[in-house]
């Protein structure tokens, strides 16, 4: 369902059946809640936020794959990724993937 690479490859998918106002029964399929996972991972680097970085340009810089900005969140415990770019000055940690 979900790209290898992506986050959400495994997490497992659910199914809930509803009724709809006309009496027709439906089934949804649906991904279940991701947690973020607690990452003690090899660190690669530590990169200190500029004004104007965007983590998905950090993430193309040090891991090769701008799509990959999601194991920056998860090794720094962000729930919203942005907010890792937000503040000049802090220090987010990259680690390598598979760590």
């Amino acid at each position: 369902m979900f790209d290898p690479a992506s986050r959400y490859a495994s997490v497992e998918t659910a199914q809930l059946t509803v009724t709809t106002p006309d009496g027709e029964e439906r089934k949804i399929v649906y991904v279940r809640r991701r947690f973020i996972p607690d990452v003690a991972g090899t660190t690669l680097v530590q990169h200190v936020v500029v004004q104007g970085d965007r983590l998905d340009n950090v993430t193309a810089k040090y891991l090769g794959d701008p799509l990959q900005f999601w194991r920056v969140a998860d090794a720094n415990g962000a729930v919203r990724p942005e907010e890792l770019t937000e503040q000049p000055g802090r220090v987010i940690r990259i680690i390598l993937p598979g760590g």
